[in-house]
């Protein structure tokens, strides 16, 4: 009986996981799509997306709403980005629904993305406007069933949250772990959607459907300029400004792929996880503080029971280990990634503990990403 209670956090936890992902919120499924409206601008910012881009525009082109225009925002790429979107635009079956515009130089005091999508909202004539990454791919029920989520709830921001794509070894052992830890925070969605509690508020940065007066009113993305983790400000400023925001799981209708190898990983993390983390937390100035240091430790309860029950070989260490497992087996499943990754979980944990000490400490020092050098800024802790 001792070595179940103290094995019992281990097994609360799994009991927990299998709940959550039972449990997580509305699903874009529910709303019947859209397939006609007022026009939608689509702006995609892209800086060196040349493997993505194509992708990308052709699975936005078949959407199944109209009217539609999409642009491109080439933010200064060196890889032949500008010149796949501009072919594209060329193409005869476009027919004039795609855009190329080529980005100004990156201001000082800006990010690339949010300097980008400012560009694009520059010349956008929509009354929808829809910001999407380069490294997603829409189902063509995405953008009219998204539509009618804003329609219908009455909301002035719509966030999906799509599946995620995982092809490479340290893709498919990695990536779960780090969902698992922003799912612990915000994976039921009940939380987020209508909130008025400014730090609960969330939006994925891969897609954000906005209609014009709404983005226009909190400062379009020129309030959130120097932010990192800029859709989470982004719709943290629509709640502070009274505004309903809105997120559905759409693993049906969408899906990215964010990083291919374990170098893209470890810096895309990095850049995200030490300045994001303390915005969604109450606003605490020591808690926002130590936030970055500590959140790694929870990564010790995945590492902890294997390795010391190679030392002791107590029972309780045993069945905590084997709840740990079965754990994984469930997220592994779930991410569906092959479930013999599940038996490396340890691996992948210590693998997440460094990229959360990484961007500890690199902080507001250093974020390096696509080629530049940033110095970003931690949000003040705001109520």
């Amino acid at each position: 009986m001792t070595s179940w209670l103290l094995a019992a956090p281990w097994i609360v936890v799994l009991l927990l996981v299998v709940r959550r992902y039972a449990v997580r919120g509305p699903r874009l499924w529910e709303f019947g799509p859209r397939p006609s409206g007022p026009l939608l601008s689509v702006i995609i910012p892209a800086r060196n997306e040349a493997l993505n881009i194509e992708r990308c525009v052709r699975s936005i082109l078949a959407a199944a709403y109209d009217p539609l225009e999409i642009i491109v925002v080439d933010d200064r790429s060196s890889d032949g980005t500008a010149g796949i979107a501009e072919w594209l635009a060329a193409a005869p079956d476009v027919k004039g629904r795609l855009r190329v515009v080529r980005g100004a130089e990156l201001p000082t005091g800006w990010f690339g993305k949010q300097w980008a999508i400012v560009q694009g909202y520059g010349v956008a004539t929509g009354e929808l406007l829809l910001f999407a990454d380069a490294d997603t791919k829409h189902e063509p029920e995405l953008i009219p069933r998204a539509v009618s989520v804003l329609r219908t709830e009455h909301v002035d921001l719509v966030s999906v949250l799509p599946r995620q794509e995982m092809e490479s070894f340290w893709e498919r052992l990695v990536q779960p772990h780090v969902f698992l830890a922003l799912q612990s925070r915000v994976g039921d969605l009940r939380r987020v959607n209508r909130t008025r509690t400014v730090w609960n508020a969330i939006a994925n940065g891969q897609f954000v459907l906005t209609n014009r007066p709404a983005y226009e009113g909190v400062g379009t993305h020129a309030a959130v300029k120097d932010s990192i983790a800029e859709d989470m400000l982004l719709a943290q400023t629509y709640v502070r400004a009274g505004r309903d925001i809105f997120l559905v799981h759409a693993e049906e209708f969408m899906s990215t792929r964010m990083y291919r190898s374990l170098r893209e990983i470890v810096e895309g993390w990095s850049k995200n996880l030490a300045l994001g983390a303390p915005m969604m937390v109450p606003p605490i100035p020591l808690v926002r503080w130590l936030l970055p240091y500590l959140m790694w430790l929870p990564v010790l309860a995945w590492i902890g029971p294997p390795l010391a029950w190679l030392i002791w070989r107590w029972d309780w260490l045993l069945l905590a280990t084997a709840a740990s497992l079965a754990t994984w087996l469930e997220i592994y499943r779930r991410e569906r990634a092959p479930l013999w990754y599940a038996l490396l979980y340890p691996i992948g944990a210590s693998v997440v503990a460094y990229i959360m000490l990484r961007s500890a400490w690199r902080g507001e020092r250093k974020v390096e990403w696509r080629g530049r050098v940033y110095r970003a800024r931690r949000e003040p802790p705001r109520a």
